[in-house]
């Protein structure tokens, strides 16, 4: 299997991390605030689309056809990553979780979406970063 690249991966988890950092020094309600806020949000959405995409890369080899692996769902990329022990249950959960809340983005901007964002973002660092290293090891 050839190597899969994760350095725009791994931009996205530095950028999503200062981000994050940034606005815990922010003052709240302050356009600071509000830009690294927004810079999060962002920054979670495409962790987690770039994390999805990668991810089904290195599962392809368990399937009969690149054409299979490329028909699955989001969801399912880490059922089966899961499967295969790629990721544990737990991790597996809790990528259902932020996939959840990344789907309210497409509908919801507002401060409360933003809100609950923050709240997982200790765990989602952490596994962004862990599955990176799953991603890397051939």
């Amino acid at each position: 299997m050839s190597e899969i690249n994760t350095e725009y991966l791994q931009r996205c988890i530095d950028t999503l991390e200062k981000s994050y950092l940034m606005l815990q020094e922010a003052v709240k309600d302050s356009i600071d605030y509000e830009l690294y806020r927004n810079s999060l949000v962002k920054s979670f959405e495409m962790t987690i689309k770039q994390s999805g995409k990668l991810l089904k890369k290195k599962i392809t080899p368990y399937f009969p056809s690149k054409k299979a692996a490329d028909a699955l769902p989001f969801k399912d990329i880490f059922r089966y990553a899961h499967k295969h022990s790629l990721l544990t249950e737990e991790e597996t959960a809790r990528w259902m979780k932020y996939r959840d809340n990344r789907n309210s983005t497409a509908h919801d901007y507002g401060q409360t979406f933003a809100e609950e964002t923050l709240s997982l973002m200790e765990d989602f660092l952490t596994d962004a970063k862990n599955l990176k290293k799953v991603i890397d090891n051939a």
